[in-house]
């Protein structure tokens, strides 16, 4: 790739149907289930959109998954941290430019925000913040498990009913006590939920992969 910088969410579901493609070849399969994680959820969705019988994917797992433009999810997480207060006007003002499909000049913006919008990635940003996941979800007609854990400081539960909303055929799973990397959390308290991102030792929910393979298998049994 010569600018890995030069993607689009169309490049990623397209690289999603090479990959259904490809496993069906050396399994033999009919069909692919197909789950995205949190953004990835956006680019699931984004593959789906084609005919099943094109495509290939059986249905369609949601965990995670932002059901707002992600320019909004921004918004909130960086509201959501006190310690972001007095960079807030400049993120929103770029936020707001980057939606509007217009460039961010970073030259006159704080140090802390400049990683966020690197002149670099602004493209695939705003190409980013042009879906509507719940427009989407309201497009495929296939299967689709929307699983959402009711701790998550990433994605809302509200995110995932806008998806239930789009789709009503769709099953909505909100898993209690639960993060946005299906890490079991006793408690609100912020930083006790980032500390398990990065604990091996701590495993998945069961309640997270139970709903998961339980959708699939009633589904595959139909």
């Amino acid at each position: 790739v010569a600018d890995p910088n030069a993607v689009t969410i169309g490049d990623y579901a397209d690289d999603t149907a090479q990959w259904v493609k490809t496993i069906r070849r050396q399994t033999g399969a009919k069909c692919i289930w197909l789950m995205g994680h949190s953004e990835g959820g956006l680019i699931a969705l984004k593959a789906a959109q084609v005919p099943p019988k094109q495509s290939g994917i059986c249905g369609v797992v949601l965990v995670s998954a932002p059901g707002r433009r992600l320019s909004d999810v921004i918004r909130e997480q960086l509201k959501a941290n006190p310690a972001n207060a007095p960079v807030l006007p400049q993120a929103m003002a770029a936020l707001e430019s980057l939606d509007a499909g217009k460039a961010v000049d970073v030259s006159g913006i704080h140090p802390g925000l400049r990683a966020m919008f690197n002149p670099g990635v602004q493209p695939y940003l705003i190409d980013l913040f042009s879906y509507d996941p719940a427009v989407l979800a309201g497009r495929y007609a296939g299967p689709m498990l929307i699983v959402q854990g009711a701790r998550d400081i990433q994605v809302s539960t509200a995110d995932a009913r806008r998806l239930s909303a789009a789709q009503p055929k769709a099953v909505l799973a909100i898993i209690p006590a639960v993060n946005h990397v299906f890490k079991t959390v006793a408690s609100d308290d912020r930083a006790a939920n980032i500390a398990t991102y990065g604990n091996a030792a701590l495993p998945i929910d069961e309640r997270v992969t139970g709903a998961i393979a339980d959708f699939v298998i009633a589904k595959a049994a139909r």
